[in-house]
């Protein structure tokens, strides 16, 4: 698994992260492809296809984990240690549901990671200008 120096040093991988998935989404377009009728056009159309994104375990403390998933499942690639305060600020944003630990990125994180990582403002990113 990768550190935050390593995945710094590694463009082409900050380059594929995905800052707009969440756990929900990720689940729903490769686990329940075929069921989720409110994804509209996004969708996976081949199997090679897969996202990269991060994730918040509660049961692991201020961390983000990146993750690489596909069709054939998911794997954690690196992780990135966080200000507590945001960790736990996104955490009860996102909200607590029974059995489920895993948690999306709120606005203020993706801020936070894309500049530790990455060093360019969010909403540059965002805006498709890698």
């Amino acid at each position: 698994m990768l550190n935050t120096e390593q995945l710094k040093a590694n463009r082409m991988l900050v380059n594929q992260v995905d800052w707009t998935m969440t756990p929900e989404k990720a689940i729903d377009m490769y686990l329940e492809w075929g069921s989720g009728w409110t994804r509209g056009h996004d969708f996976v159309s081949h199997h090679g296809q897969e996202s990269i994104y991060f994730v918040l375990y509660d049961w692991e403390g201020p961390q983000a984990t990146l993750i690489r998933r596909n069709m054939a499942g998911a794997e954690e690639i690196a992780q990135v240690a966080v200000p507590r305060d945001l960790f736990e600020e996104a955490c009860r944003e996102d909200g607590y549901r029974p059995g489920v630990g895993v948690h999306a990125l709120n606005e203020a994180m993706k801020e936070w990671l894309c500049t530790a990582i990455d060093g360019t403002p969010l909403e540059y990113l965002l805006a498709g200008n890698m």
